[in-house]
């Protein structure tokens, strides 16, 4: 590809007269046309004169391609007197000499001669020569029309853009503009706005991206770098968790632990049995929880991230199995094991409906994206819709959950995920009817959407968890292994800053944390002195992860650095400590 200077000094440089360059990003001034045969300028290759060919210690940064991309940055940067003495002390040139004139020609309208000088550059793909010849003429093509020269304008179509022969449906749009030039008269109608000619610095903007980058460097090209940079030691950074990390330019970027919630800040009893299954609402203010003791209470996170009791709900005749909280956090629907499905309001702690039906139990539920109607799985195998006021009014039968099964559904309200067979997921597309299947060689026992509905965390019975990317065919991604489980439902979640990490219960009464990236293990918390069946990562604060156990509470776990204050081991049911006991 065209690669681009000549050795005319910096010092050559001519300030522009046309207020147009001032919209230029790089803000550079343009050397003088140099007289001379058209050998002259065409483009060559950048001499850094006689320096190294590389810098830095790995060997990998050409030293032309460097200097040029830091005086962009400087013009970009407003900085230009900075630039050009980059420029004449390197002898590294920010453009070749026959790439400034073209440039100039393009601001000053001269559209034959730029074409001409497009072709001096010595682009080898034929193909990016015509596509910017098209550009320039058919900005001649515009203003010659702005200026009422119809009949420059229709020779310039015809004899010069028609012969490109692209962009055919382009071409029409400005013969019509010709032949018909009152549909296009209208103030803000979208044919004039296909058609009407743009500033030429703007015109510039398009032929530097459709030009090689070592014809014409990328705007913000440097910052670009930088950026993914600081990106990619972000997200290599197993333990990253923290929207409060600012990152430096001046070292390289790591976290520590104490970003990963580490700590029991607090343990609730207020259960008298084991509990199976807690949820964080979806604004991070509340936490519930259900228990074999066929009760489910509701927790408030207050602002100094206290958990404290704010209803204890009753009414299940057996242990509940599940929760799922309304769009709005406002209610929240409660599943008995194969019983009935109970909603309740969250600021009175009301009972306003049970969903059931005769001869059959509810096994899981879930709402729509809308708060308007909720599903349930029923131990029939069939999912259900309800309205909110217990109509129900759509029911899928056949093979579509099962007795222990978990349901979820997307955030467009279009896909139901739940298991069908033991070892095996179904994804059934509502509207489209379209059935798709996660098959696994294990037993699963629970799994997990992600927030952004692009990934399934799937546990099964070999203590594996596996991570599935569901857009398109489903494709398995990760597998996170360490945590341990022989007998129970033992279930996950993703969690942290962007959902960075998962998180998993433990027979061995402990709480596992891998980064999701890697599938490292980076945190292993003890504390529980039974299984823990179910984790929960406060979706708004990345810093706060709830874990629930057969030995009846639930901890919350924190930060190391959090300096909570002691209160009555006894007081509510709720012990605060600042260690993992």
């Amino acid at each position: 590809m065209g690669g681009v200077e000549d050795e005319e000094p910096a010092t050559k440089r001519v300030k522009l007269s046309t207020e147009e360059l001032r919209g230029l990003s790089n803000g550079s001034s343009l050397i003088e046309p140099v007289s001379g045969s058209s050998s002259d300028l065409m483009a060559r290759p950048l001499s850094s004169e006689g320096d190294e060919e590389v810098v830095g210690s790995k060997g990998v940064i050409k030293r032309v391609e460097f200097v040029r991309i830091i005086a962009k940055a400087l013009y970009s940067l407003g900085y230009k007197k900075s630039g050009e003495r980059l420029e004449e002390e390197s002898g590294i040139p920010l453009h070749s000499s026959v790439v400034n004139l073209f440039m100039q020609q393009v601001l000053d309208g001269s559209w034959d001669e730029s074409v001409a000088t497009l072709k001096k550059i010595g682009l080898l793909d034929e193909s990016i020569v015509k596509s910017a010849s098209f550009l320039i003429l058919e900005q001649k093509f515009l203003e010659l029309l702005n200026a009422e020269k119809v009949m420059d304008a229709l020779n310039t179509l015809r004899t010069e853009i028609t012969p490109l022969c692209i962009n055919v449906t382009r071409v029409r749009e400005l013969s019509s503009r010709v032949v018909a030039p009152s549909q296009f008269v209208l103030v803000g109608s979208h044919s004039q706005d296909i058609v009407r000619a743009k500033s030429r610095s703007k015109l510039l903007e398009e032929l530097q991206k459709l030009l090689p980058p070592t014809v014409m460097i990328p705007e913000r090209r440097l910052e670009h770098l930088v950026e993914q940079a600081l990106l990619l030691q972000r997200d290599a950074c197993p333990f990253h968790n923290s929207l409060d990390k600012e990152m430096s330019l001046y070292t390289d970027h790591q976290c520590g632990r104490d970003q990963i919630p580490s700590q029991t800040l607090q343990i609730l009893r207020d259960h008298s049995d084991e509990v199976w299954f807690l949820q964080f609402s979806h604004n991070g203010k509340y936490l519930a929880s259900s228990s074999n003791d066929r009760s489910v209470i509701i927790w408030e996170v207050d602002v100094n991230r206290g958990v404290s009791l704010k209803h204890r709900l009753c009414g299940h005749q057996k242990s509940v199995c599940s929760v799922s909280w309304s769009p709005d956090c406002n209610e929240l629907l409660t599943c008995g094991v194969e019983e009935a499905v109970r909603r309740w309001d969250v600021s009175s702690g009301e009972c306003l409906h049970i969903y059931e039906k005769a001869g059959v139990g509810q096994v899981s539920c879930g709402w729509s994206p809308d708060g308007k109607w909720i599903f349930s799985g029923v131990n029939d195998k069939s999912i259900c819709v309800w309205h909110l006021d217990g109509r129900e009014l759509e029911c899928w039968k056949g093979q579509k959950t099962l007795r222990i099964s978990d349901l979820e559904i997307t955030s467009d309200g279009k896909q139901i995920i739940s298991m069908y067979k033991e070892d095996a997921i179904l994804l059934l597309d509502r509207e489209a009817k379209v059935e798709r299947h996660i098959e696994e060689d294990q037993t699963i026992t629970s799994f997990t959407l992600s927030r952004d509905n692009r990934f399934l965390l799937v546990s099964l019975l070999n203590q594996e968890i596996h991570l599935w990317n569901i857009e398109g065919d489903p494709k398995l991604v990760a597998k996170y292994i360490g945590h341990k489980r022989a007998r129970f439902v033992i279930r996950s979640c993703f969690g942290g800053l962007a959902q960075a990490f998962i998180a998993s219960g433990s027979e061995d009464s402990q709480v596992y944390i891998w980064h999701r990236g890697s599938g490292e293990l980076i945190e292993t918390l003890p504390g529980h002195s039974g299984a823990v069946n179910c984790v929960s990562w406060n979706p708004v604060n990345p810093h706060m992860l709830a874990s629930a156990s057969d030995d009846r509470t639930i901890r919350i776990w924190g930060l190391n650095e959090l300096n909570m204050k002691r209160k009555d081991a006894h007081s509510n049911g709720i012990h605060y400590c600042n260690g993992r006991t």
